[in-house]
Formats: structure tokens, sequence, C-alpha cells
């Protein structure tokens, strides 16, 4: 159904055929899902990249790379239009063209956009892609919204890349819960003095997969045939 403070965003429950079937993995699935976008893209095989807010270029230029690679064999890329990675991720699964699908998974209503400097990156994913949040519209950030945002994230994807990460952080926290799920843990090691590899490093002590190319995730993952998202 439509909510009534904007008609695009619509609020599918639990027990409709298009509600993401990986997030009845949950043990406390979302009663329902407010989505602004395509819904037909709920199903399809994703991959999350999630990472720190405050990236540094490298960690940018990373993301921006995985994604599109990913996205180009196939894969629906989900993250959290957070700053730093997250926004990054984003950007290059939409493409050269900002055309191509991407889902976020927002800690807010629909008809706000945190941080507000990714309303233009927002806007371009609507496009195409797909907005997410079990959050009413009219409900603004709280800390609280961020961790129930990842399981969400963590439950949607077939596997989590993490790019950049502090010893404590959201995006350890999404993936120990995708792990919990039985999803794929990917990690990409940095230098052992920058306190943005130590999340990361500590993924790969506890067994997530090292990830130096596409190839590294695309051997642990079910194969699926090309698909362009920008004609889906």
């Amino acid at each position: 159904m439509h909510t009534s403070k904007n008609p695009h965003i619509r609020q599918i429950h639990r027990n409709e055929p298009n509600y993401p079937v990986r997030l009845l993995d949950l043990s406390d699935p979302p009663n329902s899902l407010y989505i602004y976008g395509d819904i037909r893209l709920l199903n399809l095989p994703m991959i999350a990249i999630v990472g720190s807010r405050a990236a540094t270029p490298e960690g940018i230029r990373t993301a921006h790379y995985f994604a599109q690679a990913l996205s180009a064999e196939g894969y629906l890329i989900v993250s959290g239009l957070a700053k730093g990675i997250d926004g990054a991720a984003h950007r290059g699964a939409l493409g050269p063209n900002q055309d191509q699908a991407t889902i976020a998974v927002c800690g807010t209503g629909l008809d706000l956009v945190y941080p507000k400097e990714h309303l233009g990156l927002a806007r371009a994913i609507v496009g195409s892609g797909l907005l997410v949040s079990e959050l009413a519209p009219g409900l603004g950030p709280k800390a609280w919204h961020f961790p129930r945002r990842n399981r969400i994230i963590a439950a949607l994807a077939l596997g989590i890349l993490v790019i950049e990460a502090a010893e404590r952080s959201g995006s350890l926290i999404t993936a120990r819960l995708g792990c919990e799920l039985g999803r794929e843990i990917f990690a990409i090691p940095g230098s052992i003095d920058h306190p943005l590899s130590r999340g990361c490093h500590q993924l790969l002590q506890q067994g997530a997969k090292l990830v130096q190319c596409t190839k590294d995730i695309l051997e642990e993952l079910p194969k699926y045939q090309k698909t362009s998202f920008k004609a889906y």
C-alpha cells in the first residue's frame, strides 16, 4: 500500500509475495518494509559493501571499483547510504551514467535523507534502484536505528564485503550478523599502521576471506546470469 505522506513510498508486509525471502532468516524480521523505487529488485542476488564513514581516498576508490565490478557480474549492491564507503559503493553501482540499480537501506523514514549531503545520491538511487527502511515516514536518525538497519543489510545479502573499518564499528556489527545468518564474509586488508585496517584484520583473523580482486568474491558465491540493472 502507499503511505499518506508520500504517494511514492509503499509499505509491504511480511505476508506479501514481494517481501524479501532472505529477511525471514532473521530472528526478528521486520513486520513490514517501506520502499521507494523498483520493488522487483528486492529478491535479486545482492552483495553488501560496507565500511567506515571516515574512509580514506583509497578506500573510496576501492569501494567504487568493487561495486561497479560486482554489478557487472550480476549482483545488486546493497549498502546503508552513509558517508564514506557506503556512498562510494552506491555511486560505483550506479555506474558512469548514474542509471544502474543499487539498494540503500536507510536508518530514517524514506521521506528524509541522512546524511543530508546524500540527497542527490538518494534521488539517483530512486531513479533506477530502491530505498528501503523498516522505519515509518517522519522518523529521523536515532543511534539505535542504525544497528537495526545493519541487520537488514546483512540478511538481504548473500555476502558482505568490508572495506576499511575501525575495531568498533557498525560495519563489524553487519559482518557479525551476516556470519550468524550464514552469509559469506569478505574483507580487504590494509596497512597494519592504519586504524581503519584493524576491523578488517580482525575479521580476517576470525575467518573472513581476504579479498584482492572480484574473483576472490565470485568464486565463493552462486553463479548468476549477468544482468543489466539499467534495463530491469
